[in-house]
């Protein structure tokens, strides 16, 4: 046993709901923010730069569905698996907005383009 640890114990079933939520809203807006850029910088050539766009919005479900399935707190009190997954898409996609909106205002300003 080292720092802790029980065996078989579980340190996110531990943490409380509230930092569940904290932990998730980060971990999904940073990567909100950087899922644009890095699949600008990997999709961007002349055959599949139309994949961009879609390529960051399924990156970001499967991150949210990801992130609400091992922090439970971030769908509704004894949700289901899959009514987990459901709602971690919906998560993240709206932390890709998010970021999308955030790098808007960060390379336009407050008046636009």
């Amino acid at each position: 046993m080292w720092l802790g640890h029980r065996p078989g114990g579980h340190y996110l079933r531990r943490m409380s709901p509230s930092a569940q939520r904290v932990v998730g809203a980060v971990i999904l807006l940073v990567t909100g923010l950087l899922s644009l850029p890095v699949a600008a910088f990997l999709f961007d050539d002349q055959g599949s730069e139309n994949w961009i766009i879609p390529v960051q919005l399924l990156a970001m479900a499967v991150t949210g569905a990801a992130v609400t399935v091992g922090l439970p707190a971030l769908a509704r009190e004894g949700a289901s698996t899959g009514r987990r997954i459901r709602t971690g898409i919906w998560w993240g996609l709206l932390a890709a907005l998010v970021g999308v909106l955030i790098f808007w205002f960060a390379l336009n300003g407050i008046r636009g383009a």
